[in-house]
């Protein structure tokens, strides 16, 4: 999610008041002041399957610029060779010439075979979203489905479960006419139940045919499932049965219902996902005076949190009644103080969210569980380090508001192949116990990883907080950080892990306070402003580290920053990076590395988008370290810091452009290489009213005179013409 697109960003974004360090403190005497520089140069799965995405450029199977087969299609390429797409304003997703997309899983289509497909005009129940798509589809990952075990196994592409989150919803086109009393309340109970229903998870069973690669979704499949924001959660780990968990529906706080806002993602090595909770606190109402029926912790707990007394929530879904639920389902959004203890009410609601919930897509027996030793924050993600037999696994997660921490947490026990397949127990081995740390870096490039903890004298002796216990210390790891000084960070999102090196990626989106409320330092070196009237950290950039001595429980580390977005035409000292028409970008969101090393990059901006819609790009990534010292244009003056070695067009390009509106997010791909899957969210975000879309997408796809159309988010497969390898 971008600093520049309000719809979604109805949350708080800047609540870290620690006075921990910033950047500039540390590297006071190493800055280099200079003048300022001038500026050089200015439906149905039958119907969705049928809805081919236009490519950019010729149609013919025959395309001599299309990428040549590798000899080994499972090794990393040497150069980028497919057309980069160009930069446009389009209503379709445009793909390389040589490639094609097709729509394989939309807003409101079914994904079991006695429930009928969407209907544009009249919008289906809310009870029937518990068989459907839910809204603004963000991160997944793909699992090889061995059919005859009905097991993972990351060799089979035939068959496979596409896991995917469901970050939001738009309300303006989920519901027939828009949301009712939106803004006001009582909202209506089948509204807010369509609304609950489209917030989680789906599980969704591909085929692909090994031959022309066409990928369609088996709605008879037993895999097929929806988890939402109403599904059963188990608590593990060191926070599971503390009372800062306790609520009406579980007094000794083991269980929880839901989860939301899952933006980004990751998977374990034993094969079951991850889905992260990013901005869990709006959904949350508070009293305006309830900080007088709180302890002095509680109330420091919230504040820092953005739950501040008198809050409103985003969808007032406190407010419905009816007969189709529980009241209780409707109640728990209210995070007040209203009975004599937290086993009576829901005082403590939002201390169930704001975790990774590990999730079996192979087996729906058993519920999701909530991983509480990883900390508590606006997960964006999490990636888990190279699963290498005999060594410990690292989690690395970024929490995205302006300010806050990059956080890795280090499993005790050490990899044993034997636990691929080992469910919800291997996850109990892997990540219930360990060491939760936050990072702090140095202006020399080194950081250390300060370990989150009540034996670390900064935690149990801070004064802004009386921390009681470790299940006290994961539940409010923002305050914990803030208290050993951690460094604060631009919006860290997505983490990637290169499969080749271990190097860890991490997307710093952007940040318009940088400059202002955030001085630049080394990390986060640039505040400029752009040709639309951004300032700040207006595009964004890409900061990657490497462990010492290449061990995941290492505690110190060295980084430098890989990658800079900017117009292809601003200044050298904001565009330092070298990017091109073929290659520039802003606010870099959504990464990954595929299993051969090949890094791709999505976009979530809104500083670009009268120039182009947003966009996914793929890079061949040098290693850290491979550039050198570089100066940063920071306001009236310059800022030096540690990049990468400028790109060029064949180890950078852009791979395609979305509809109107848009955010790219989610990326994963069959382990043969032949097909790759990403995600619309949000087209038509910055429409007014349900009959006034500013995009018509996927309908424009297939009928670019359409303007009828409701915007659907969805999931787009992306294969060669030709049966070739993505980028091979």
């Amino acid at each position: 999610m971008t600093d520049f697109t309000p719809y979604h960003e109805e949350q708080e974004l800047d609540n870290n008041t620690s006075d921990n360090v910033h950047f500039r403190d540390i590297l006071e005497q190493a800055i280099t002041r200079r003048s300022l520089i001038t500026k050089t140069a200015s439906g149905a799965v039958a119907l969705t399957l049928a809805s081919t995405l236009t490519a950019c450029g010729s149609d013919s199977d025959s395309d001599s610029a299309t990428t040549t087969p590798a000899t080994d299609p499972t090794k990393l390429p040497t150069k980028l060779s497919f057309t980069p797409v160009a930069k446009n304003l389009n209503d379709i997703v445009t793909v390389p010439e040589g490639y094609e997309a097709k729509v394989i899983y939309a807003l409101g289509d079914s994904i079991n075979q006695y429930y009928g497909p969407w209907d544009d005009s009249n919008v289906p129940s809310g009870p029937s979203f518990q068989f459907r798509s839910g809204d603004c589809h963000d991160g997944m990952s793909y699992f090889g489905l061995n059919t005859t075990t009905g097991r993972y196994d990351d060799s089979k592409s035939d068959h496979g479960l596409l896991v995917l989150n469901h970050e939001y919803i738009n309300q303006t086109f989920l519901h027939q006419t828009g949301p009712t009393n939106k803004g006001t309340g009582p909202r209506p109970e089948d509204e807010v139940i369509r609304e609950v229903n489209a917030h989680g998870v789906s599980i969704i069973h591909l085929k692909k045919d090994s031959k022309t690669q066409a990928v369609e979704i088996l709605k008879n499949s037993i895999f097929n499932r929806r988890i939402t924001a109403s599904t059963p959660m188990t608590f593990a780990g060191v926070a599971a049965g503390s009372t800062l968990l306790s609520t009406r529906f579980s007094p000794s706080g083991v269980k929880t219902r839901g989860t939301q806002n899952n933006c980004g993602n990751g998977y374990t090595p034993w094969g079951t996902y991850l889905t992260a909770e990013e901005n869990f606190i709006g959904y949350f109402v508070r009293n305006s005076t309830d900080d007088s029926s709180r302890t002095a912790n509680e109330v420091v707990a919230l504040n820092r949190y953005g739950l501040k007394q008198g809050a409103k929530s985003r969808y007032q879904w406190e407010t419905a009644t009816g007969s189709l639920e529980q009241q209780d389902m409707y109640d728990r959004w209210n995070a007040s103080v209203v009975g004599a203890s937290a086993y009576v009410d829901y005082r403590n609601i939002p201390n169930t969210f704001g975790w990774i919930v590990e999730i079996d897509p192979f087996d729906s027996r058993q519920d999701p569980v909530k991983r509480t030793s990883l900390g508590r924050f606006a997960h964006e993600d999490c990636r888990t380090s190279r699963a290498i037999e005999g060594q410990n696994l690292a989690f690395y997660m970024g929490d995205d508001s302006r300010g806050e921490y990059i956080y890795k947490f280090v499993s005790d026990a050490k990899w044993d192949v034997k636990d691929v397949n080992g469910g919800y127990a291997a996850g109990d081995k892997y990540m219930n116990s360990g060491k939760l740390y936050v990072a702090k870096f140095n202006a020399d490039g080194t950081g250390q990883w300060i370990e989150l903890s009540t034996s670390n004298s900064a935690i149990s002796g801070y004064t802004t907080y009386a921390f009681a216990d470790q299940a006290d210390v994961v539940t409010h790891a923002r305050i914990a950080a803030d208290a050993v000084g951690a460094t604060k960070m631009d919006r860290p999102e997505w983490v990637a892990v290169n499969p080749n090196n271990g190097e860890v990626y991490v997307t710093l989106t952007n940040n318009s306070n940088r400059g202002t409320n955030y001085t630049t330092d080394a990390a986060n070196p640039r505040n400029y402003s752009d040709p639309e009237g951004g300032k700040g950290n207006v595009n964004g950039h890409i900061i990657r580290f490497r462990e010492d001595a290449d061990t995941t429980t290492a505690t110190t580390f060295k980084w430098d920053i890989y990658l800079f977005g900017a117009e292809a035409q601003m200044l050298e000292n904001v565009n330092l990076s070298g990017l091109t028409d073929n290659n520039d970008f802003s606010s870099p969101d959504g990464m990954w590395f595929d299993p051969r090393g090949v890094l791709w990059i999505q976009t979530d901006d809104g500083a670009y988008t009268d120039v182009t819609n947003c966009m996914m790009l793929a890079a061949l990534p040098g290693t850290m370290g491979d550039g050198g010292k570089a100066t940063a244009l920071s306001g009236t003056a310059t800022q030096d810091t540690f990049m990468g070695a400028k790109v060029t067009d064949e180890n950078l390009r852009r791979f395609l452009t979305g509809p109107k509106d848009c955010e790219i997010t989610g990326v994963t791909m069959t382990p043969d290489y032949k097909a790759i899957f990403i995600n619309v969210q949000h087209p038509g975000e910055d429409s007014t009213a349900y009959n006034n879309a500013t995009s018509h997408w996927p309908a424009t796809q297939t009928d670019p005179t359409n303007t009828t159309a409701r915007p659907r988010s969805a999931t787009v497969v992306i294969t060669r013409k030709d049966g070739g390898v993505i980028a091979g």
